[in-house]
């Protein structure tokens, strides 16, 4: 009996089987289509969320042989070791050949033995970091001029963010600057005593943008009757706007006046030096990623909730600040860009793997996990403190505006200068190249190049390359890139560029040929662009559009970056991080 019970038993569990495989069936079908009706409900990722799925820090982070392809959907983001095919010299500007640098005074200019007048001395206390003073010190010798005053050596700030004590003196050739100027304006080492006791001048300061008129109702009284007035926190406050003559001295103090003492010349040649043994062309990058500074753009460059905890606690500590809108900040090209977008730039503009790239900066978040998708990019990657050992450094180490002048020299004497910022460094140095040779410096068009970044994923690595060449033209250093008296003199010393129009004629008059050789010069991204639109020009910081210089002596005249959002405070270490 038992065995006849087996055939049973198994004959009823063939009968449950076939009823439950097929609701079990109906039941799996039904899932999968409750599936694919969320798929299509469930909303598209916004564009902050796909800007940060390929800036999040974690894939900045990502090992250097992941960086070739980069897979979203069905395209591939491929970047390559080489930068391509270019019609364009890389290390050199086209059009430079034809402009070149002047800054002598006219014959009406008077000498300063013929204009200065007794008994009237003028003191700058400058402010901020190397680049904000070295304005300051330019601008004081124009207001001295304006005045008709002795100038005495300008001090240096030495209780700002930046903790350095140096005098004038241990950064820049004192007797050189006193003997080159002496024919544009009387300079003297120390205010001299007065009746044997120290003489105390009178502080005061002027509003940015001040012109000759507002120095001479504003200061000269004060001047005629103190005999001895000392500018505080001077930095941005003479006009962009001057007659060419006093431009023209701007020029002179700036380009020619201000040498570094000779140990930084020294080491600076020395690393330069090294650079050149290394390769015959380098790239100088001035990096600008620190926690202080991404903290106060209020951008936010998908590090989760941890960057967003670490960076708003650093904002908190400034009171005046508003609540930041990170999306609206990339949007409008307010936001540094990354090492990353930085390497991507780059390459689309045709330099490869085999680059060499001089880093300059400071303190970058996330340290070496955030530099690393730069370094796949570019492995000749160097600083001066890889170039240099630290007893050679020693001297320099402890003084951030004497290694700051380190940098500033190697960025200066590369072939190819690139910033990720807008900062008086990048500034003065994009002057600079602009008078000694319009030497290439690119400068990216932030907010045009925010797009590309932000959906490079769903496009190829040929699509990504030619909008970064399109954006980027205007944004090179090339001549005539910024009309005349648009954005900050220092940045764009247009009284001060000459151009050889005989050699430009003949050129032009030369045969011409049709097609490739001719329209895409000037359409190439390394090609002047001399009709710009609004739009597409570099928006250049410009004092003379922020302050009223008639408005009161008391208002707060410190934005000194207008890169990031407005602001009107009295942040001293605030001011003071921005200011290079």
């Amino acid at each position: 009996m038992g065995v006849a019970a087996f055939p049973r038993r198994r004959h009823h569990n063939q009968s449950r089987l076939q009823v439950l495989i097929p609701a079990i069936s109906a039941v799996s079908g039904c899932l999968l289509i409750l599936l694919a009706l969320l798929s299509f409900l469930v909303p598209s990722p916004t564009d902050n969320e796909r800007l940060h799925r390929p800036l999040h820090l974690g894939t900045l982070r990502r090992p250097v042989l992941n960086y070739g392809v980069d897979k979203v959907g069905d395209s591939s983001f491929h970047v390559p070791t080489t930068g391509g095919k270019l019609d364009r010299d890389l290390w050199r500007s086209r059009m430079s050949k034809f402009y070149y640098g002047c800054s002598n005074a006219s014959k009406k200019f008077a000498e300063a033995r013929a204009i200065v007048r007794p008994n009237r001395y003028l003191l700058i206390a400058t402010s901020g970091g190397l680049n904000q003073q070295r304005t300051g010190i330019t601008d004081g010798v124009v207001a001295a001029r304006i005045l008709n005053a002795t100038l005495v050596v300008p001090k240096l700030d030495q209780k700002s963010f930046w903790k350095d004590s140096s005098n004038f003196s241990d950064i820049f050739d004192v007797d050189w600057f006193i003997s080159r100027l002496s024919k544009d304006v009387k300079i003297i080492k120390e205010l001299p005593r007065r009746a044997g006791k120290v003489w105390i001048p009178y502080t005061m300061r002027v509003p940015r943008k001040c012109n000759a008129r507002c120095y001479e109702s504003r200061v000269l009284p004060n001047l005629l009757k103190k005999h001895a007035v000392q500018l505080n926190k001077f930095d941005y406050r003479l006009s962009n706007k001057l007659d060419a003559d006093l431009q023209k001295l701007r020029c002179r103090v700036n380009y020619h006046a201000l040498k570094f003492t000779n140990p930084i010349v020294e080491m600076g040649k020395k690393l330069v030096h090294r650079m050149r043994m290394k390769s015959k062309h380098y790239i100088a990058l001035h990096l600008r990623f620190e926690p202080d500074m991404l903290a106060f753009s209020g951008c936010y460059y998908g590090g989760g909730e941890k960057e967003r905890k670490e960076l708003g606690a650093i904002r908190r500590r400034w009171k005046t600040l508003h609540g930041s809108n990170p999306e609206k900040g990339r949007r409008q090209g307010r936001c540094p860009l990354t090492p990353e977008e930085v390497g991507l730039m780059l390459r689309a503009l045709g330099y490869g793997k085999d680059v060499h790239i001089y880093v300059a900066s400071g303190e970058v978040y996330g340290g070496e996990e955030t530099l690393a998708p730069l370094k796949a990019l570019f492995p000749n990657f160097y600083s001066k403190e890889t170039l240099a050992s630290k007893e050679e450094l020693e001297p320099f180490s402890t003084f951030s505006s004497r290694m700051a002048a380190l940098d500033f020299i190697v960025c200066d004497e590369s072939d190819v200068f690139v910033t990720n910022n807008n900062g008086n460094m990048a500034r003065i140095l994009a002057g600079r190249r602009r008078y000694y040779g319009h030497k290439p410096t690119i400068r990216p068009n932030a907010k045009k190049l925010y797009r590309l970044f932000l959906n490079r994923g769903n496009m190829t690595w040929d699509v990504f390359t030619s909008g970064v060449r399109t954006h980027q033209r205007g944004f090179m250093g090339e001549p005539k890139e910024v009309r005349p008296g648009r954005g900050e003199f220092h940045e764009n010393p247009a009284a001060c560029i000459c151009e050889d129009s005989e050699a430009r004629e003949k050129m032009d008059s030369g045969p011409r040929k049709l097609g490739k050789g001719n329209g895409a010069e000037r359409k190439d991204v390394g090609g002047a662009v001399d009709d710009q639109n609004g739009d597409d020009e570099p928006e250049l910081f410009d004092p003379d559009d922020e302050d009223d210089q008639n408005g009161p002596v008391g208002k707060a005249f410190n934005i000194t970056n207008l890169d990031y959002e407005t602001l009107a405070t009295e942040e001293p270490e605030l001011d003071e991080l921005l200011s290079d």
